[in-house]
C-alpha cells in the first residue's frame, strides 16, 4: 500500500518540477486533491518577510574620547533572535500537572510543563492582531505531514491560496500538527522559520519543525492546552517562572 504522505510529498516534487519546466509559469505548483479530482496552481510561499528592528546604542569610546553610535547588522539581529526563542529548559514552578501545554501568547512561548519545577519551553509565532485568542482545550488528534484545507473565511481574505494542500516541506502546516479540540486551531510546525516570534498567524501557533518534532514525541492526545491571550491573567505564568 502507498502512503499517502509519501505520495503527497511526491506530488509536491513532481508537480514543482513540472512547474518549473514552464517560464510563463516558473514560480507556480499545481497540485490534484484526490478527494475531489480538481486541480488546483499556486505560488507555494505565503511568508510575509518579518524585518528585525535594528536599535542603535550610543557608548563612549575611551580610545577616541568620543561618543559612538552603534547599530547591529541585520545578520546579528537575526541571530539575536533565533537565540531567544531556541528550545530551552527553564525553571517553572506551578501546581499544574507534569504534561499540560501553556501558551503564552503575548510573550510568544509555549511551555511543557515537567512536574518537577521545570518546563521545556519553545519559541512559537501566534496570531496577528484580531486572530489572538484565549482558553482551555485538549489535544484531540496529531498527525504527521498533515495536509491542509484552509476555512472558508481564510479563502475569502487570501482568495490565492489554494483549497487544499498535501503534507511536505512547502505545506504551511509543516512536519507535524496537534489539533487543539474541536476548534479550526492546531500547533504546528511551519515553513516559514523567519515568523517565530511573531504575531503573523490566522490564531494557530507555529513552531519551528525541530521543536514541533519534538513536542509531538512528548504530547499525548488528551492533554491539556492553555492558551494565554489577550486579557488573560498571567499573574499564575510569571509566578511560575519567577518561581515566587
Amino acid at each position: 500500500m502507498i502512503d499517502p504522505r509519501r505520495a503527497g510529498l511526491a506530488l509536491v516534487v513532481a508537480a514543482a518540477m513540472t512547474a518549473a519546466g514552464a517560464p510563463a509559469r516558473a514560480n507556480m505548483v499545481e497540485l490534484v486533491d484526490p478527494n475531489t479530482g480538481k486541480t488546483f496552481q499556486y505560488r507555494p510561499s505565503f511568508s510575509r518577510q518579518v524585518q528585525p528592528e535594528r536599535p542603535k546604542h550610543k557608548f563612549f569610546d575611551p580610545g577616541t574620547q568620543k561618543w559612538v553610535t552603534y547599530q547591529a547588522s541585520r545578520e546579528e539581529m537575526r541571530e539575536r533572535h533565533r537565540m531567544k526563542y531556541a528550545r530551552a529548559t527553564v525553571r517553572f514552578v506551578s501546581g499544574e500537572p507534569g504534561g499540560t501545554i501553556v501558551v503564552d501568547t503575548e510573550q510568544r512561548y509555549l511551555y511543557l510543563v515537567q512536574g518537577n519545577g521545570k518546563a521545556i519551553r519553545y519559541g512559537i509565532g501566534v496570531g496577528r492582531e484580531g486572530f489572538t485568542w484565549s482558553g482551555v482545550e485538549r489535544i484531540t488528534r496529531k498527525r504527521e505531514w498533515p495536509d491542509w484545507r484552509p476555512p472558508a473565511e481564510m479563502l475569502e481574505r487570501q482568495p490565492g491560496i489554494p483549497e487544499w494542500m498535501p503534507g511536505g516541506p512547502q505545506n504551511p502546516l509543516g512536519a507535524r500538527a496537534l489539533y487543539l479540540g474541536s476548534t479550526l486551531y492546531r500547533i504546528h510546525g511551519t515553513n516559514e522559520d523567519e515568523s517565530i516570534g511573531y504575531a503573523v498567524s490566522s490564531g494557530c501557533i507555529r513552531m519551528l519543525n525541530e521543536d514541533i518534532i519534538d513536542l509531538y514525541g512528548r504530547a499525548k492526545v488528551g492533554t491539556r492546552v492553555i492558551v494565554l491571550g489577550p486579557g488573560s491573567d498571567r499573574t499564575g505564568l510569571i509566578a511560575a517562572i519567577s518561581a515566587f
